[in-house]
């Protein structure tokens, strides 16, 4: 716990900083950031990143996270066609490669260009949109893990999915939305949110739960390969992946609430 309280603090006073600062020094950060991502990605399914199959699914990712606000008209494709072009390579290369590598790691490594691509790109999307809402997920995805985290080592009997998460309960999965719910009101007060309080506690409630469900889904992963950290680089936290793993369902979560709701 020591060392998971000294890693944390010694990264939001490096991060926290650029967060707010924004601009190109946090697109920077952001690409290196999702950039070990999907190299933790890679390594689960035993993919070098530095391969064919690695550069060409690191390069689309790179793609897929350019900003439109400041290169979008630059851009000599859509982002649609760039993947779609980075299909044909990658299918390509399975002949290339006599099946060696086979069509099973091209699902894998566009499903993971997407998964970690995407959710750090719309963590640049949401900071162009308002600081407020990044430190909003932040602050509801902070205190769901540690409600979730005491309310089930406290109350919890029910276990939530033992087969992917055996230490999840349902009463901290409850908890965790509670928990978010009650930071959530606070914050609103704070901030002054245009909207009502009503649509607060709706949006707190469905990023706590699809944070929850993306902390799920990594541990899923992560047992599918038989591995305990997605990485080490955060020690006490495990990789990138482990840290950032609610992160990259939420941000394009609160993306799409945005436009529907705002």
């Amino acid at each position: 716990m020591k060392q998971r309280i000294i890693t944390a603090a010694i990264a939001a006073a490096v991060f926290l900083p650029i967060v707010i600062y924004g601009n190109m020094p946090f697109v920077i950060i952001i690409y290196l950031i999702a950039t070990v991502g999907l190299f933790e990605a890679l390594r689960m399914k035993q993919l070098a990143i530095v391969s064919v199959p690695g550069i060409l699914s690191l390069v689309s990712m790179w793609y897929l996270m350019i900003p439109v606000q400041y290169f979008g008209e630059a851009l000599p494709l859509s982002k649609m066609e760039f993947l779609l072009l980075i299909v044909l390579l990658l299918l390509s290369y399975t002949v290339l490669s006599r099946n060696k590598f086979n069509f099973d790691d091209v699902g894998f490594l566009l499903i993971s260009t997407i998964y970690v691509g995407l959710g750090f790109y719309y963590f640049i999307e949401i900071r162009e949109l308002a600081l407020a809402w990044v430190f909003f997920a932040l602050f509801v995805i902070w205190t769901t893990d540690s409600g979730a985290y005491f309310i089930g080592k406290a109350i919890g009997k029910k276990k939530l999915w033992p087969d992917i998460s055996p230490n999840k309960t349902v009463e901290g999965f409850i908890g965790g939305i509670v928990s978010a719910i009650a930071v959530a009101l606070v914050f609103h007060f704070i901030v002054s949110f245009e909207h009502n309080l009503l649509i607060t506690i709706i949006i707190a409630a469905l990023l706590s739960i699809f944070g929850q469900i993306g902390d799920l889904v990594e541990s899923a992963l992560k047992r599918h390969y038989k591995i305990k950290d997605s990485g080490s680089i955060l020690p006490g936290h495990g990789g990138i992946l482990d840290r950032f793993d609610s992160l990259l369902f939420v941000l394009p979560l609160l993306h799409f609430i945005h436009i529907f709701l705002f």
